[in-house]
């Protein structure tokens, strides 16, 4: 069985989505620290040809602070303001019918708690690229909360059942192969290949949200591009 571990990030970008629909039990990581300047609250889309940065307006987000103990800003002038930038970046986009009612139910969500917040918008895209991966809060699991790490991960592991662990090819440095040998897990590592897509651009930008890939690809052709990464 095959387990995922993430902490909650806002419209990752496909390597996200492609480690999550790689495994059997997906585990959103919201009892770790909060990073600031990570992704968790923030992400790039495409204006102008350039990518450009959009954030979640937080309210009293601090490193010292787990991800479920930080609070999403209930500022809807600001939201509809964002929601009136992707409109623009996107409204001549082939999908902007079908997707901004999705980009936009996900961003008025009505939720203070970050981790819930986001938790609804990867539930949502989930539900919409028709993903049968079960997904799990960390919080939710009867789990040693003192472990650390790799430790941790571990823990989470053996609660569930895995016989293999999934991460991004990020974390390789971050883990012993051999330890989790030791615990009766393979560990593996996800490599998204390189791809490009129509943007309507002359020359392609990677990287950027899930918005821009829903954006200009069909669902089908979504759910190709997930497909497409190595296992290391």
């Amino acid at each position: 069985m095959k387990v995922g571990i993430m902490q909650p990030y806002f419209f990752p970008y496909i390597g996200y989505w492609q480690l999550m629909s790689s495994v059997d039990k997906y585990v959103i990581y919201d009892d770790v620290n909060y990073i600031k300047g990570g992704w968790i609250n923030r992400n790039k889309i495409l204006m102008n040809g350039k990518s450009k940065m959009i954030n979640l307006k937080m309210k009293g987000a601090s490193p010292n602070k787990l991800i479920n103990e930080v609070f999403v800003a209930k500022d809807e002038i600001y939201n509809r303001k964002l929601l009136r930038t992707i409109e623009y970046c996107y409204k001549k986009a082939p999908y902007f019918s079908n997707v901004f009612p999705l980009v936009e139910e996900i961003i008025l969500y009505n939720e203070e708690v970050l981790s819930t917040y986001l938790e609804n918008s990867i539930r949502k895209i989930a539900k919409y690229l028709e993903m049968n991966t079960e997904i799990i809060l960390s919080s939710d699991l009867n789990k040693d909360n003192s472990l650390k790490g790799q430790d941790k991960i571990i823990e989470i592991c053996r609660i569930l059942g895995a016989t293999e662990y999934y991460n991004a090819k990020g974390g390789i440095n971050l883990y012993s192969k051999e330890i989790f040998d030791y615990n009766g897990i393979k560990i593996r590592f996800i490599e998204t290949k390189l791809f490009e897509y129509f943007q309507h651009i002359n020359k392609f930008e990677p990287n950027l949200s899930i918005i821009d890939v829903l954006m200009f690809n069909s669902k089908e052709e979504v759910k190709e591009l997930l497909s497409l990464y190595h296992l290391i």
